[in-house]
């Protein structure tokens, strides 16, 4: 027998394609506007929030039988700030620079909907494991939109990954770049963002039609 049955599985896998929280609950959708323009960014970003989500979904979910019910919006505002000034005290720890890029959208992690949708909706009614897996899930469905949006916003606006060029030198022109192409500065801009998440989310109702809301 599988360390997780296939119930357990579907939390984790779910949130990664036909429950996406930000293409299908359209939640989280300000960082990934914000922070794409460079992949490192946004994989960081989809790091601090599994960490934060996965920790504090569990925290929750083993204090559930004794948080007031009129509180307990405090009180998970409260578990998922402490998460979120370790994630940042370790950022400018090891890695000041990223911290400031990120900057202000790591302490928005506290207000992500995703965050407190998930303790609300789950760890208030599930035991630590299932509330551990939704937590995971549901980040790495997150984090993997920020990091195809991040790959994209990139390499079109950048002409880099991760920093390091990968179609040529557009100075030099060299690569790509000798055969004319440009960068698309506008790649770089928030509501270019907007639109990548808006072909994603076209992609995957293209694939799955049960997908498509009926008005």
């Amino acid at each position: 027998m599988g360390l997780l049955s296939k119930k357990d599985a579907k939390l984790i896998t779910d949130p990664l394609a036909d429950n996406n929280p930000i293409t299908i609950q359209v939640l989280g959708i300000c960082s990934a506007l914000a922070i794409t323009a460079e992949l490192k960014a946004s994989l960081v970003m989809g790091i601090a929030v599994l960490f934060v989500l996965g920790v504090g979904n569990v925290v929750i979910s083993l204090m559930r039988n004794i948080i007031p019910s009129k509180i307990r919006i405090i009180v998970q505002l409260i578990v998922v700030a402490a998460l979120v000034i370790i994630v940042d005290q370790v950022l400018k720890a090891f890695a000041y620079e990223l911290s400031k890029t990120l900057s202000v959208f790591v302490g928005l992690i506290i207000t992500n909907c995703i965050i407190m949708g998930r303790f609300e909706a789950f760890a208030l009614a599930n035991g630590p494991w299932k509330s551990f897996l939704d937590g995971i899930g549901n980040a790495l469905g997150y984090a993997l939109i920020l990091v195809i949006v991040g790959f994209f916003r990139e390499l079109l606006g950048s002409g880099t990954l991760f920093g390091f060029p990968v179609l040529g030198d557009p100075i030099e022109k060299t690569g790509v770049y000798a055969i004319g192409y440009e960068n698309n500065g506008f790649m770089l801009m928030p509501p270019m963002a907007l639109i990548v998440v808006g072909l994603i989310i076209w992609v995957q109702r293209s694939r799955n039609k049960a997908l498509i809301e009926d008005h």
